[in-house]
């Protein structure tokens, strides 16, 4: 008899319930090796949620190594039963680092915001727009975008117009660019958590051209805080894959 699945409830997010959804089944059994998965019109009709929600459920399946996809014959589960991927020591260490930067950023990229929405010019908004349009791009072409997320929080720096505030920033430099791949590398995995990025670099670039220092001084934080909820909602399989790889630099400099 074919699965049923009910509707999905509002409030937690959608996708996860979908992915959680079908998770469950895989473990039981009920979905086995090599059985292939409802259509994504199927699901998305049996779930109650859009196409889209179906397809950020299914890539969450992929990383964790649960389904594959076969072109042009649809989805078929890789394991039955597949125990949860372990969080070994190794990646929490990765994760680790790559929060306390995070929290490092944090009050800097606060304070940085809110300068320059004191001092920015019409060329510094104009280097910043360049930059989330750049970064808009690179995303588009199917890269992680880290190159262009750098270059957006060094346009806002030099809006500031500090040159000792930039010369702490040249001499994190190489932290913060370890750090902005291992994320971005992270947000590109699951289209949620790119279009969150998005919506909050817009937000910051709104409140500086406005002039609004403390707008722009929440909006920095508000960002930083949710990129290290997002390292934290990150799946173990990313840690286990590039995340842990990425993060490596950093871990060796913090034990330095």
């Amino acid at each position: 008899m074919p699965l049923q699945f009910q509707p999905v409830a509002s409030g937690a997010r959608l996708a996860d319930q979908v992915a959680d959804a079908l998770a469950a089944e895989i473990r039981s059994g009920r979905l086995a090796l090599g059985d292939r998965l409802p259509t994504e019109a199927v699901l998305a009709t049996q779930f109650a949620v859009s196409r889209t929600v179906v397809r950020e459920a299914v890539s969450r399946l992929k990383s964790l190594g649960l389904v594959d996809s076969r072109q042009g014959s649809g989805v078929y589960v890789r394991a039955a039963s597949a125990e949860p991927l372990r969080f070994e020591g190794a990646h929490l260490a990765s994760r680790e680092a790559v929060i306390q930067l995070a929290e490092l950023r944090r009050p800097l990229e606060s304070e940085v915001a809110a300068l320059a929405a004191e001092r920015r010019t019409a060329q510094d908004m104009a280097r910043i727009r360049e930059a989330i349009a750049a970064l808009r791009q690179a995303v588009a072409d199917g890269g992680s975008g880290a190159e262009q997320d750098l270059a957006f929080h060094l346009a806002i720096a030099e809006a500031a117009h500090n040159p000792f505030l930039m010369g702490t920033l040249q001499y994190l430099h190489g932290f913060l660019q370890g750090a902005i791949r291992v994320t971005r590398a992270n947000e590109a995995r699951r289209d949620d958590f790119a279009r969150e990025v998005a919506s909050e670099h817009t937000r910051i670039a709104d409140a500086i051209e406005a002039g609004e220092p403390a707008a722009a001084r929440d909006a920095a934080k508000t960002h930083m805080d949710n990129a290290i909820r997002r390292i934290r909602q990150a799946d173990p399989a990313f840690w286990q894959q590039e995340g842990a790889q990425l993060a490596r630099p950093l871990v060796e400099r913090r034990k330095g």
